[in-house]
């Protein structure tokens, strides 16, 4: 399955385990095949041996994942047990050193943090959720001066269509920056790009973004995608682990 993760340049060099999945080198059968991290879709038991694939290619006993309900709620993982955090209502996982922290995608843009301290956070950055401000309530909770960024695959500007009202609230998370546009040929339909609005929303706070790329929209061949196939879509995992210090 390590063939088939995407990774970021600046997460690698600093030494932070974590991967971006495709949807490729798992045993889902279709129409989730083959890599789908997502359950209650109806492969359950597909989707655990896709998990404990992934974390034994990145040399991870566990992988810890919370309940996603597209807010802005942030939770630190270190005084829970990983059975207590599947039960949380988060959408933003913050990890010590040991542990590794996942969020689910089909769209929306997974945001993955590391700070100089080891400690890391996987955010689930779907349109409300960044609305609401989870990116700088996860640079919050990370409380580091010092802060890496990587972006994962989600729907890209092109495919990205929303109303006029949301895409007004969605210019307002950036004042200044171009982040929708009129859709052409669609009177009241707009193109809104959700990493714009997260790279200006990290630039606010000093943080440079690490785009890995990917449509999941566009590219059905490497990605799931709600948006494009409802409930035959599966959902794929973007995961980091915390580090000691490397003076530790």
């Amino acid at each position: 399955m390590k063939d088939t993760l995407l990774q970021s340049r600046v997460l690698l060099e600093a030494g932070f385990v974590h991967a971006f999945t495709t949807r490729a080198g798992g045993v889902s059968p279709p129409p989730f095949d083959s890599a789908n991290f997502g359950y209650g879709l109806g492969d359950d038991a597909c989707v655990a041996e896709n998990h404990r694939r992934l974390a034994e290619a990145m040399g991870l006993a566990r992988i810890e994942q919370a309940k996603q309900v597209h807010g802005a709620d942030v939770l630190h993982v270190a005084e829970l047990s990983t059975e207590e955090v599947a039960q949380r209502e988060v959408d933003a996982l913050i990890a010590p050193a040991g542990r590794a922290v996942a969020v689910r995608t089909a769209d929306c843009l997974p945001l993955l943090l590391a700070g100089a301290s080891g400690e890391v956070a996987a955010v689930h950055c779907g349109w409300r959720s960044v609305v609401a401000g989870i990116v700088p309530r996860a640079l919050d909770a990370l409380g580091d001066e010092e802060v890496l960024a990587a972006a994962g695959p989600h729907i890209r500007a092109p495919s990205f269509e929303v109303g006029e009202d949301v895409a007004k609230t969605l210019a307002a998370c950036a004042p200044g920056a171009t982040v929708v546009e009129p859709y052409p040929g669609r009177p009241g339909k707009y193109r809104a790009d959700l990493v714009a609005i997260v790279r200006v929303q990290l630039a606010e706070r000093g943080v440079a973004l690490d785009d890995v790329g990917g449509d999941t929209f566009a590219e059905p061949e490497r990605f799931h995608s709600y948006r494009r196939d409802g409930a035959r879509s599966g959902r794929l995992l973007a995961l980091i682990a915390g580090r000691r210090r490397r003076s530790e």
